[in-house]
């Protein structure tokens, strides 16, 4: 019996471990650029989009944040408490790419868009260059 108690135990607090480093249950959609295939977590609320991707270790590949603001403003990103440097595509409301940004980690730097914008796409540091998606290319599935 001490034994199934201690087991259960070890299994309680290894889950408690897995929730407290797993990513928040927002909704994901998918989208694409070009060939390439995002999974994109939607910040839509004022507070999803203010703790965005802090606090995270890492990003699975072609895991990203897509950022919904209800009107097109100049938005800016900065990145204190976020731990996995990024690159930020600002998107016009047909998903056309105005500009894109490296941010480096734990930055309280400001990252703006050049144009208002109502998208913001995070994805791992590089991930836009890799692939030659550049400004003035399009993102779809935003709506």
């Amino acid at each position: 019996m001490v034994v199934l108690f201690i087991f259960v135990l070890g299994f309680l607090s290894l889950f408690a471990d897995v929730q407290a480093q797993s990513p928040s249950a927002l909704p994901i959609k998918k989208l694409s650029a070009g060939m390439h295939i995002i999974h994109a977590e939607i910040a839509a609320t004022p507070e999803s989009r203010t703790t965005g991707l802090m606090y995270r270790k890492s990003l699975a590949p072609n895991h990203g944040m897509l950022f919904v603001f209800e009107q097109a403003n100049v938005q800016c990103f900065w990145m204190r408490n976020t731990f996995v440097p990024l690159s930020i595509a600002f998107l016009l409301e047909d998903g056309t790419i105005t500009n894109i940004a490296d941010m480096a980690p734990q930055s309280d730097q400001s990252h703006c868009s050049s144009k208002p914008v109502r998208f913001a796409l995070e994805m791992e540091q590089g991930w836009f260059a890799k692939r030659g998606i550049t400004a003035d290319k399009k993102i779809l599935g935003l709506q």
